[in-house]
């Protein structure tokens, strides 16, 4: 019924791009689309392009939208992508060799041969295929798969039809036609990555022990909770984010705003682009993909906009195994012996011999022997540890994004996550234009209640459970199954019902703590430990970040611009803490020297002012500040939280303790000692500004960086590489990458301005791969076009037609 409204819509899109453009013949023939069925040849988009090489795709169904996002995709990341897919088709040993890395994107493997190990495993073994053909809702709709259909064959079309001047895979045999299979594949990887992806090595590397093998010495239980904490942590990991929500209350006209900022790497298969989505009287939304998916995963359309931030919730568990002991291959559940499923994968590698290796899968999933090289789970005669990820079985995150692309309410948002339940590993903060606001952790998690850690973890678990949330649960007990909710989509996870919510506050904010403070006077609990903490400290940047939209909400009358203002503040809370004490504390040193961790005296003249005379802040051209982040990266390595200041944390009063630091712990000045003997070594002034030695290159020129790393607390965060030879900080690794502050006016067209930090393209020939980094440098935004006439004026306005 709805067929004939939108053709006539995309037959006015084209009528009023003919008015605009001077060449008719790109324009689409709305006839030629229609005489070809979705499930055909043919397939097409509309693609307007305005500043900052950013695409506007109007397509007539789900299949021409995948396509017209595949190809515009491919344009500007086709090096990129291609990686991605050797990855997911389990090839990088092929053709990268089988000690080389991947870029971290897709899994935490450390090898391609790990990698690929494990890839093809999935693959051999049709995984993604049994997920396509699970019938929604536990699977994903055919909407989502006409989108992936139709993104390979996008991305094909572009490979056939343009020459590849990226020279990062210019002429590579591995850029090759993809399939509605890659793209799904890729969807899975990026569901597993906090779980089966987390544990790569440890599955792939997974052998039996063989007789008369000498024991592993049993693990100190308390470095392997200490361990597991540190792992699952979000304060100092690649995938971080701010967002917040403002309700009407806090505003100048009583509609909503919401500010997203996640952190993301600059680099590789995890960044952002950004474009427009159309299907005429269907859906319009604009915001952040990932690479390589169908749909926006952040973004507005004209009534919502909504971020996310990685969620503190642990993906995954474990379960030990009781084995059998005449066969460290068989396991016990309640008396009862099951045999492990053996998995036989064979990898091509480049100039060399094949590998093949076993992989060992059980009832709750595969057998492991680490998460990560600092938290090792050996494989024993009598016991082993198998790895539940609920997410293995997860491949709706993409009708999620449909979902959330439709929607035109916060109560809508939630309606889509209970109707999906897509979301691996992050939280939900989202504003409407009827002045609402939402924070949600509704995240696909294991079932592990508080009851049943308690009645099932085995000794480590114990510990591990408390001190992190990984659960380890006792396998040959199945009365330690993980159950299953009512209103759960799939057995093992909680249903949406047990997830915090936060409806409405003046103020909804989250920088990767858990949900308990997502409004400081309106705390979240009551919720399980595999969720996250309450009652705990909180970090750096969650400190801050309170300390500041709780102001702004309290100042009220909020508009874009307070978004905007609140995104480039740079100021760093832990100087704001610590930098007084410690000038003062350097100034008050005997003699003006202090010792540094080699033994030698250094001269500390030109330090304490340097730190006396610092902002606080880390614009580029704040002095002081390069002295004190590499003074503090120094001292909160040397020295535990607890340790580090006098006043301790109270969580009564979370967000201003603990403070004041303690400048007569001996690490103090031998953490000065040593940023100064560096800065000096670099030959960097100490009072240097701080845009002069954190940079990027881009097509030759050095582009200034603000912003800052993780332990300073700054929201507009940055990770950079330190290089003393090179002049400072290089490079970034990653941090603020797309951001959008959006809010509404009452017209019919949202008031959004955006950002992508590291630009759209990852080809150094584009002219789109360093323009907006330019932007961020300078602290300006990009105005959005979403409305039809906004995009007509643009004075970069380019039209193009693609087509199969």
């Amino acid at each position: 019924m709805r067929t004939r409204p939108r053709q006539w819509r995309l037959a006015a899109v084209g009528i009023a791009l003919s008015a605009t453009v001077t060449s008719t013949s790109m324009l689409p023939s709305v006839a030629a689309e229609r005489s070809h069925g979705p499930h055909g040849a043919g397939l097409s988009a509309t693609i307007r392009y305005t500043e900052y090489g950013i695409p506007h795709i109007v397509a007539k169904d789900y299949a021409n939208l995948g396509f017209g996002t595949g190809w515009a995709q491919a344009a500007d990341q086709v090096c990129t992508l291609a990686d991605g897919f050797v990855t997911v088709r389990g090839e990088r040993s092929r053709w990268f060799g089988a000690d080389g890395a991947p870029d971290g994107s897709l899994s935490s493997a450390t090898k391609n041969l790990s990698s690929d190990l494990y890839f093809r495993g999935v693959r051999e073994t049709r995984t993604v295929e049994k997920l396509l053909a699970t019938p929604a809702p536990a699977g994903p709709s055919r909407h989502a798969k006409d989108a992936m259909r139709g993104w390979a064959a996008g991305y094909n079309a572009w490979l056939k039809q343009n020459p590849i001047t990226d020279p990062a895979c210019k002429g590579a045999g591995w850029v090759k036609p993809v399939t509605a299979l890659d793209v799904a594949a890729r969807g899975f990887a990026i569901s597993v990555l906090g779980g089966q992806g987390r544990g790569v090595d440890g599955i792939t590397a997974a052998q039996p022990p063989t007789a008369g093998a000498a024991a592993p010495s049993p693990a100190d239980k308390r470095e392997v909770a200490d361990a597991a904490r540190e792992l699952f942590a979000q304060d100092d990991s690649a995938m971080g984010s701010n967002a917040v929500a403002f309700s009407g209350a806090t505003t100048a006209n009583g509609r909503g705003l919401l500010l997203g900022n996640p952190h993301y790497p600059w680099q590789g298969g995890r960044r952002f682009w950004q474009s427009q989505q159309t299907i005429p009287g269907e859906l319009n939304v604009m915001g952040g993909s990932l690479l390589g998916t169908t749909g926006i995963s952040i973004g507005h359309n004209a009534h919502i906009a909504w971020s996310h931030t990685v969620a503190t919730g642990v993906t995954l568990n474990l379960h030990q195994l009781t084995l059998d002991p005449s066969d460290p291959t068989a396991y016990l559940v309640d008396g009862e012996r099951e045999r492990m499923t053996k998995r036989t994968v064979t990898v091509p590698v480049k100039g060399g011999a094949d590998v093949t290796r076993t992989q060992w899968w059980t009832r709750y999933g595969p057998v492991v022997t680490s998460l990560g090289a600092q938290l090792p789970l050996p494989w024993t005669a009598s016991t082993a540890y198998a790895l539940n990820d609920p997410n293995a079985v997860n491949l709706r995150a993409s009708d999620t994004a449909l979902g959330f692309s439709k929607a035109r309410s916060t109560d809508d948002i939630l309606t889509a996550l209970r109707r999906t339940q897509g979301i691996p590993w992050v939280n939900t903060i989202a504003a409407d234009s009827a002045g609402h606001s939402l924070f949600t952790q509704s995240q696909v998690l294991p079932r592990i209640t508080d009851d049943l850690a308690a009645r099932c973890s085995t000794a480590l678990g114990k510990v591990t459970y408390p001190a992190s949330g990984v659960a380890i649960l006792d396998g040959s007990r199945g009365d330690c199954a993980l159950g299953a909710d009512k209103d759960a989509v799939q057995p093992g996870i909680f249903g949406p019902s047990r997830m915090p919510v936060l409806k409405d506050a003046p103020y909804a904010e989250n920088s990767n703590d858990s949900a308990w403070l997502a409004n400081a006077d309106r705390p979240l609990t009551g919720y399980e430990r595999v969720f996250g903490t309450v009652g705990t400290p909180r970090s750096m940047r969650t400190r801050g970040a309170i300390e500041d939209v709780a102001a702004m909400a309290g100042k009220g009358s909020l508009t874009v611009a307070d978004l905007q203002k609140q995104q480039f503040a740079d100021r760093a809370p832990a100087g704001d803490l610590a930098a007084a004490d410690a000038a003062k504390a350097c100034a008050a040193l005997p003699g003006g020297t202090a010792t540094g961790s080699d033994g030698t005296a250094v001269d500390m003249s030109g330090a304490c002012a340097a730190l006396a005379a610092w902002d606080r802040r880390m614009d580029t051209g704040s002095r002081g500040a390069l002295l004190f982040d590499r003074f503090w990266r120094k001292v909160t390595a040397a020295v535990a939280p607890a340790a580090l200041w006098k006043v301790p944390f109270d969580p009564a009063d979370p967000v201003r303790t603990p403070r004041t630091l303690d400048t007569a712990n001996p690490a103090f000045a031998t953490a000065l000692a040593d940023a100064v003997a560096e800065l000096r070594g670099a030959k960097i002034p100490l009072d240097a500004k701080l845009g002069e030695h954190q940079f990027v290159v881009r097509g030759g020129q050095r582009i200034p960086v603000h912003g800052g790393t993780e332990a300073l607390g700054v929201w507009n965060k940055v990770e950079p590489v330190w290089n003393a030879a090179g002049g400072g900080y290089t490079e970034v690794a990653h941090g603020s990458s797309y951001i959008q502050a959006v809010g509404w006016d009452g017209g019919r067209c949202p008031v959004a301005r955006t950002l992508l930090t590291y630009s759209q393209s990852s080809n150094p020939n584009s002219a789109h791969s360093g323009d907006q980094t330019h932007l961020f440098s300078q602290k300006k935004w990009v105005t959005e076009r979403f409305c039809e006439q906004d995009i007509l004026r643009s004075p970069a306005l380019k039209v193009v037609r693609v087509r199969d």
